[in-house]
C-alpha cells in the first residue's frame, strides 16, 4: 500500500524505505493558449508558406492553431509532471538545486483536449544509491473526470545523497541502443535564440535557461536549453515521423539526458523504426554530440 505522504514540517532522510511514498495531489489546468504556447516552446512553427499556400508544407499548424483545435503534443505531459516533482522537498530532506534530470518517460493513455483539468498523483517508485549520489524515480499519474489521460516517469539524480546503503539498481545505459545501420527518418529543428525564454513560460522558470550571469555563477558559460525542451523538440519529431501528427497513435516515449543544447544549435532527431510499432531514436546537435540518447518510442502504425 502507498505510504501518506507526511503533512508536517518534518521531511525524511534519503534511503530505499521512501519507495511507495506519495507525494501531496497537485491540481494542473490548461487551455487552448497554454497547449500553443507549450508548442511554440519545443519548436513548433507553421510550415513555409502554410498561412498562405494551401498546397505548401503546413509544418506543425494544427498544433498552433486554435480553430483546428487545436491538437495537443503529448509531451504536454512533462508539464504537470515536473510540478509533482517539485513535491518532493516537501516529502524528503533533499536539495532540490542539488538534483539534475536523468531520465524522462511518459505513456498516454488518451489523447489531450485542447483543455481540461487533472489531479496529478505523484509517488516515489525508485530510490538508487550510486555511491556519491542517489537516483530517485517519481511516477506521477494525471487523471481528468473520465480518468488517467498519461503518466509520467522522471528520474532525478540528487549529488551527494548516495551512501545510504541501498541498492544500485539496474545499469540501463545499454539499453534501446541505435541498430548499426542508417536511420529511417532524420528531422532537423532550429533551436532559436529565444527558445527557453519561450519555453519557461510553460512552468520551467529555473533561472539557469535565462539568465546568464545565473548560469556563469553556476558554472556554465551561459543559459542553455531546458532538458525538458529538447524531449518535447524529440517528440514533435517522432510524432510527425511515425503517427502524421495523430496524437493519438502516440502510446509511449522515453529518453536518457545525455548533454546540453544551446540557443541557436540544430536538434536533429534520428529514428530507427523496430517494427510492431516499436522504434528508437535519438537526438544529436549539429556538431554530433548527443543531447537524447537510450530513447524509444512506442506508437500506432498506420492501417
Amino acid at each position: 500500500m502507498p505510504k501518506a505522504a507526511q503533512t508536517t514540517a518534518q521531511t525524511m532522510p534519503v534511503s530505499a524505505d521512501l519507495v511507495g511514498t506519495t507525494l501531496p495531489d497537485i491540481t494542473w489546468s490548461w487551455g487552448w493558449r497554454d497547449a500553443v504556447l507549450y508548442a511554440l516552446g519545443v519548436g513548433a512553427r507553421p510550415g513555409d508558406g502554410a498561412l498562405v499556400n494551401p498546397d505548401a508544407d503546413e509544418g506543425d499548424l494544427d498544433f498552433i492553431l486554435e480553430r483546428r483545435g487545436p491538437k495537443v503534443l503529448p509531451t504536454l505531459a512533462v508539464i504537470p509532471g515536473m510540478a509533482a516533482l517539485s513535491e518532493v522537498s516537501k516529502v524528503v530532506d533533499l536539495d532540490i538545486s542539488r538534483m539534475l534530470h536523468g531520465e524522462q518517460g511518459i505513456t498516454l493513455h488518451r489523447p489531450f483536449p485542447a483543455s481540461g483539468q487533472v489531479t496529478v498523483r505523484g509517488r516515489i517508485v525508485d530510490v538508487w544509491d550510486k555511491g556519491t549520489a542517489a537516483v530517485i524515480g517519481v511516477e506521477s499519474e494525471l487523471i481528468d473526470d473520465d480518468g488517467p489521460i498519461a503518466t509520467t516517469y522522471a528520474s532525478m539524480f540528487a549529488k551527494g545523497y548516495g551512501g545510504f546503503g541501498g541498492e544500485r539498481g539496474p545499469d540501463t545505459r545499454s539499453v534501446h541502443q541505435p541498430p548499426d545501420r542508417d536511420p529511417d527518418h532524420v528531422l532537423t529543428d532550429d533551436v532559436r535564440p529565444e527558445q527557453a525564454a519561450l519555453y519557461r513560460l510553460s512552468g520551467d522558470r529555473v533561472m539557469l535557461h535565462i539568465d546568464p550571469q545565473f548560469a556563469r555563477k553556476a558554472g556554465y558559460p551561459g543559459p542553455f536549453l531546458h532538458g525538458l525542451c529538447t524531449y518535447g523538440f524529440a517528440g514533435r519529431a517522432v510524432l510527425r515521423a511515425l503517427c502524421d501528427n495523430e496524437p493519438e497513435r502516440l502510446l509511449s516515449m522515453t529518453g536518457r539526458f545525455a548533454d546540453l543544447v544551446w540557443m541557436n544549435d540544430r536538434i536533429i532527431t534520428k529514428i530507427w523504426e523496430l517494427g510492431d510499432g516499436n522504434a528508437i531514436f535519438q537526438a544529436e546537435t549539429q556538431n554530433g554530440a548527443i543531447v537524447l540518447s537510450n530513447a524509444h518510442v512506442r506508437y500506432r502504425a498506420a492501417s
